[in-house]
């Protein structure tokens, strides 16, 4: 692959929807700018799919499901086209990287060892677990056998968040086409271009009309996707009350709906922790991908015994972070995503002072061109506190201190959130009862961000409904059919003789 003599040069002048295997030609209708978060400049333009264009793109992907060529495919031929959009991506690995920078302004350096990486794996992870579906056997009753098929769902809706849109929309494309599925893609309307490139890619490969794409703003395109009397479920990853209204509409029509939605997750430091490697793992754990992740560890939990020379060491390293040009490679944390939510995490600065938190670091915007801020952090007077509390999704951490094991659970329970949770302790005692205790779909201990994919992944409480996960995405992307036949001639009762 040749490269470009600069890299936006492979951001496209504008973007187009993305159906039955080609992108739709330019008209009239509205228009969204996409923005280069580094210096706040117009790199691109995007199409907004109104209701017309979405019910083609369904269409398409309902006449892909109905072929028999896609629907009754075998499992060996859809590992094959999985294993090669993997190839494809590794191919592509840093024009995808690229676009998602410019969109999205995560690091590029990050973006390659990382979410590149993940959407590579996620297809070729997928075309391993579909060749290891269990089966369902019954003979409990006499001369019958009964089994369990499974058989793909139909048409997928799945909608993806701005913060990491490769990594995210390609574990939803890739579990939807593996179980048979046919798609239609809704990129967050602030970052279509990597998302755009990887389904052109994916389209030089699967049968036309199996992943469609689409562009647009939640209130127009995603509605009238969601609402779709074709489309039988919908995957959606992204804020709490987008997520409510998508059930809503989900249940009018009685559709399965997965939701992985927002999170505040608590960061409990023990004082027998490795201090070290937990100061590691805190840093980790709020400020990569910007901060703006839901899975942050945005409550940072500390014990009275260690808490002062902890938070002292941490303002330390945030200070010394290397903010700035998300090309380069020397940077550590890159632009905020957009404008509007560069000011919707610093007014959290004013709030948190409102409430009598104690500023320890950061909380300004950098005098330069792009939506940069500093790495932040809070001392929080209470675990009430709305920074303790409401979900940021920024480079902004809060501190609390906590008295003994009892109090840090407590604490980290007092949340409408459940994602994930973190404990760094060296006692196993209390590793195990922290990680039971604390009601978070996923705990990681003395280890920051290990994604398991054979493990199921999802939230409780405001954090999200389903699983993502091999047998968990088969569920959710499968439906089960269950048979019984005869063995033997067993008589039957005889009506009317």
């Amino acid at each position: 692959m040749s490269l470009p003599a600069s890299p936006f040069d492979w951001a496209p002048k504008t973007v187009t929807s993305l159906i039955d295997g080609a992108y739709v030609a330019e008209r009239g209708g509205h228009r969204l700018p996409a923005y280069y978060p580094g210096d706040g400049e117009v790199i691109s333009e995007l199409q907004e799919a109104d209701a017309e264009e979405v019910d083609r793109a369904v269409r398409s992907a309902r006449r892909a499901f109905n072929d028999p060529a896609w629907r009754e495919m075998s499992v060996e031929a859809r590992q094959a086209i999985l294993y090669r959009i993997a190839d494809a991506i590794d191919a592509h690995a840093l024009e995808l990287a690229t676009l998602e920078t410019l969109n999205a302004g995560i690091v590029l350096r990050d973006v390659l060892s990382r979410q590149v990486v993940r959407a590579g794996y996620n297809f070729r992870f997928f075309a391993e677990a579909i060749s290891q579906q269990p089966g369902q056997v019954w003979q409990q009753i006499k001369d019958h056998l009964t089994f369990v098929t499974r058989h793909p769902v139909g048409v997928a809706a799945l909608i993806a968040p701005w913060n990491s849109p490769l990594a995210l929309a390609s574990m939803k494309v890739a579990s939807a086409i593996a179980f048979g599925n046919t798609c239609v893609l809704k990129p967050s309307e602030q970052t279509p271009l990597s998302l755009a490139r990887l389904v052109e890619i994916i389209n030089t490969i699967t049968p036309p009309g199996v992943v469609n794409l689409v562009n647009g703003r939640g209130a127009v395109t995603g509605a009238a996707l969601v609402d779709h009397p074709e489309v039988d479920l919908i995957a959606f990853t992204g804020g709490t009350e987008t997520g409510r209204h998508i059930m809503q509409a989900a249940g009018r029509r009685l559709k399965p709906a997965a939701m992985e939605l927002g999170g505040k997750s608590a960061n409990i430091i023990f004082a027998d922790a490795d201090q070290e490697r937990a100061l590691d793992g805190a840093l980790i754990s709020i400020f990569s991908n910007n901060g703006q992740q839901c899975l942050a560890g945005s409550r940072i939990l500390v014990q009275d015994s260690i808490f002062d020379e902890f938070v002292d060491r941490f303002v330390e390293r945030a200070r010394k972070i290397r903010v700035g040009d998300p090309l380069d490679d020397a940077t550590e944390i890159g632009p905020i995503a957009s404008a509007r939510h560069r000011q919707h995490i610093l007014s959290y600065v004013d709030i948190a002072k409102s409430q009598g938190a104690t500023l320890l670091t950061g909380g300004k915007a950098l005098d330069r061109p792009g939506y940069f801020i500093e790495p932040t952090a809070v001392l929080a007077p209470s675990n009430s506190d709305r920074v303790c509390q409401e979900e940021i999704f920024g480079p902004f951490a809060a501190f609390v201190k906590f008295s003994d094991m009892e109090d840090a659970v407590r604490m980290a329970n007092e949340s409408q959130f459940g994602l994930v949770g973190y404990c760094w302790t060296q006692n196993i005692d209390k590793a195990l009862r922290v990680s039971q205790a604390v009601r978070t779909g996923l705990m990681w201990v003395n280890t920051p961000m290990v994604r398991e994919l054979r493990a199921p992944f999802g939230g409780v409480k405001d954090s999200g409904l389903g699983r993502d996960g091999a047998a968990a995405s088969m569920a959710f992307f499968t439906e089960e059919k269950t048979t019984t036949i005869p063995l033997a001639d067993v008589p039957l009762r005889k009506f009317g003789v």
